[in-house]
């Protein structure tokens, strides 16, 4: 089995930072693709940020020059770290990995979502 863990959510204030965290666990071969998603109320889940393997990332325009996505692969870790936050950036972000694990397959995974509350 694997799982996918986040933490690092809460309440902040409009301009304020924090830094979501995401560790991959069971039996894992190899990790493709990591990214984060998030899902505010009454809306669609949407991509937030993803990164490769390799380290090559891409971002929703939303979110350009504010969130900044890292893993460290040798923890099957994914980072967001999330600066000058808005309101509008009040959701359930959610980790999402491309896994290849005991099916010998690579398959997606999700993780169980952190709040985030963005007070103006």
């Amino acid at each position: 089995q694997v799982q996918l863990v986040e933490s690092g959510g809460g309440l902040v204030q409009a301009g304020g930072s924090l830094r979501l965290s995401c560790a991959a666990s069971g039996i894992i071969f190899s990790i493709g693709a990591m990214g984060w998603y998030r899902q505010a109320p009454g809306k669609q889940r949407e991509l937030v940020a993803a990164i490769t393997s390799g380290g090559s990332a891409n971002y929703a325009d939303s979110v350009k020059g504010r969130f900044a996505i890292s893993r460290d692969n040798a923890k099957n870790t994914v980072f967001l770290q999330m600066n000058s936050l808005k309101p509008e950036d009040t959701a359930v972000y959610y980790c999402n990995a491309d896994v290849l694990g005991p099916t010998a397959v690579f398959g997606g995974y999700w993780g169980q979502g952190t709040p985030v509350t963005v007070s103006s």
